[in-house]
């Protein structure tokens, strides 16, 4: 090494070197101690004694602690939203209001395709209650009574009694027989699947298409069981009729609407608009999207409401499909698909229903505050309703795709997706049992339909106060079924009763519309307000001192640790590098002359003098010096007159 750069090394080495070119992290964090704004830092180190020192840490670490705690909630805090209410008075729009008979078809219509099944379930019925009278019954006699009975619906859903005495065993009702089953005994009560072992029930068993996985499924009651044997065969049959004979075999808008008015004006079947739905046939949407403007109301009050009068004939009811009598009223935006199984209500007959509405409008916030949705774009599920997007759409178009996947067909009581074709037992023999086991993993979530869909960021919901008194009264009765006999003669061929009709009236109590908004608790500015707070309430700094902490804890912590790393890499390279040096033989090694040796400092004055001479050196000679040399010669060959002397003149 040149003695220059020796000089360069030693005064690097000797002097403090601080900030990123510190050669230590040692170093570093000792520099940035003595030179930070925070006090805390700086007494760690010029204090003095080792308790003091101790106790600054202590108060320095709880201090950063305290700030982070701190900090987090207020992180925590900048995504929660507050609610804000406002009621206002307006003009509102009247909601669509959907209606439908509980009863889908016409039982005179029907019959013919639902006899071999409705003498099945007569059948099925005597023969219960006649189980239910007799604890044992010859097997000769069960078989004489199902002799006329369809083997599809004898062997397809075979209906059981299971008993908890006989595991694995099960009593045929059709035959009388005991018969082998297999699988769970999966009791089906209030739409929850549970395991039951303790009561002697009443079910029937499904298999997969190779019938090598079963499962029975029991109810409560015998009563119960037998509905939905019957409604999972009135599927299968109803899936096979085309839609323009289903409509034709339900309602028209003329028989189920006697009379009508809306805000004290006459309206008829023309302001109703049919909207078909699988489980209830047709239905009548009044004030829908279809018409030309939405009609709106002024004032609050049933006379400025809708009032109807439906006609139920009652005489035309299955009566194993449905056991209650009356019609089914949603009330919903214009837009929105009308969930009439969900979330209808019931309308009884013989009676005046009154139901009084507030409208409540809710606006959530999306992302990062919620996880709702503006308009279902960012859902990964396809809308297979023609409506708009509500979380309910999502719920059911995920199930029905699943259904589609899983089982190859689609469930009769929704939307056909596209190139989808309804399930029936002579297509898919034995899709109940796939469709059973699919809603079972739907309720438990296990399809992930719950964890895609989202709630809708803005919806608007009615709250409704129903009412009921009995109508007509005993002096109008007479008059009044008359008048309304008259009136629809055209469309009844029949007297009318009290029991065949009912009243309905929807209204707005008042004109009052409640706004629930959500707004963001905190700010940008607010959240950077609370930080600064914290930063100097804990340890007395500010946005600067924060920059301050990230270049060093961040930047030259880590350039002196890839510098050094890089450093050890050049060194493991260069000894790679260089080529090995050859062993002298000791004959031919020289002997070290320790008055060569060399200091890493250069040598002064003093030092010099001291130094041995070298062995058998020879010191050359001085030459004398030229003494000519050392005369003084003027710089100028010539000189200004104004500067000589009178002696030179």
């Amino acid at each position: 090494m040149a003695p220059g750069e020796k000089i360069k090394a030693k005064i690097k080495k000797n002097l403090p070197v601080r900030g990123p070119q510190a050669p230590t992290i040692k170093d570093l964090m000792q520099w940035y101690c003595l030179n930070t704004n925070t006090h805390g830092c700086r007494r760690i180190v010029v204090s003095r004694g080792r308790l003091r020192r101790l106790l600054w840490i202590a108060f320095t670490l709880t201090a950063v602690a305290l700030i982070i705690w701190q900090c987090a909630l207020l992180v925590f805090s900048f995504y929660t939203v507050s609610v804000s209410i406002k009621v206002h008075f307006q003009k509102l729009d009247f909601p669509a209001v959907t209606i439908c008979n509980i009863n889908p078809y016409k039982y005179s219509a029907v019959s013919d395709l639902l006899a071999e099944l409705d003498k099945g379930t007569k059948q099925a019925l005597k023969s219960l209650y006649g189980v239910k009278s007799r604890k044992r019954r010859e097997a000769g006699s069960w078989s004489s009574t199902w002799e006329g009975i369809p083997p599809r619906f004898r062997n397809l859903i075979p209906l059981l009694i299971v008993s908890p005495d006989e595991k694995g065993k099960a009593r045929d009702f059709f035959t009388g027989r005991k018969r082998k089953i297999s699988g769970n005994i999966i009791h089906k009560a209030s739409n929850v699947m549970q395991i039951h072992k303790s009561k002697k029930l009443v079910g029937f068993q499904l298999c997969s298409n190779d019938t090598s996985d079963c499962a029975t499924y029991t109810f409560s009651s015998g009563i119960n069981a037998i509905q939905e044997w019957y409604k999972l065969h009135y599927m299968n049959i109803m899936a096979q009729v085309p839609l323009e004979k289903k409509i034709n075999m339900s309602y028209s808008a003329e028989e189920l609407l006697v009379t009508c008015f809306f805000d004290g004006m006459s309206c008829d079947a023309r302001n109703f608009t049919l909207f078909h739905h699988p489980m209830y046939g047709n239905c009548y949407t009044f004030n829908n999207k279809e018409n030309a403007t939405v009609l709106s109301t002024s004032m609050g009050g049933s006379e400025h409401g809708l009032q109807v009068i439906l006609y139920i004939n009652e005489d035309e009811y299955n009566p194993f499909l449905v056991s209650s009598t009356g019609a089914k009223v949603l009330i919903h935006q214009q837009n929105e698909y009308p969930f009439i199984e969900d979330v209808g209500t019931e309308i009884e007959t013989a009676m005046s229903t009154s139901i009084g509405m507030h409208l409540t409008q809710s606006f959530k916030l999306s992302e990062p505050y919620s996880q709702c949705t503006e308009d279902g774009s960012d859902v990964p599920i396809e809308n297979i309703y023609n409506a708009a997007y509500s979380l309910q759409i999502c719920l059911y178009s995920c199930f029905q795709k699943k259904m589609v996947e899983k089982c190859g067909c689609a469930q009769y009581s929704q939307p056909l997706p596209p190139a989808a074709n309804y399930c029936n037992y002579q297509q898919h023999p034995n899709w109940m049992y796939c469709y059973y086991q699919l809603y079972q993993a739907f309720v438990q979530e296990e399809l992930g339909c719950q964890s895609v869909c989202k709630e809708a960021c803005s919806f608007k919901e009615w709250t409704l106060t129903t009412s009921l008194a009995q109508w007509p009264s005993e002096v109008s009765e007479k008059w009044l079924l008359n008048v309304l006999t008259w009136d629809q003669r055209q469309q009844i061929n029949k007297k009318l009763n009290k029991t065949d009709l009912a009243k309905l009236l929807i209204f707005y109590k008042d004109l009052n519309q409640r706004s629930i908004m959500e707004s963001p608790a905190n700010s940008i500015e607010m959240l950077l307000s609370n930080f600064g707070g914290q930063l100097g309430l804990w340890m007395s700094c500010s946005v600067v001192c924060v920059i301050e902490i990230i270049e060093v804890f961040f930047i030259d912590f880590f350039s002196i640790i890839t510098r050094r790393q890089w450093q050890k890499a050049k060194e493991w390279w260069a000894r790679r590098q260089a080529p090995p040096i050859p062993e002298a033989h000791p004959s031919q090694q020289g002997q070290d002359n320790p008055a060569l040796d060399a200091d890493d400092d250069l040598p002064t004055f003093t030092s010099a003098i001291h130094l041995p001479p070298a062995q058998e050196a020879q010191v050359p000679g001085t030459p004398p010096p030229r003494y000519n040399t050392l005369s003084l010669e003027s710089a100028f060959s010539t000189q200004l007159t104004d500067t000589q002397l009178p002696d030179e003149l």
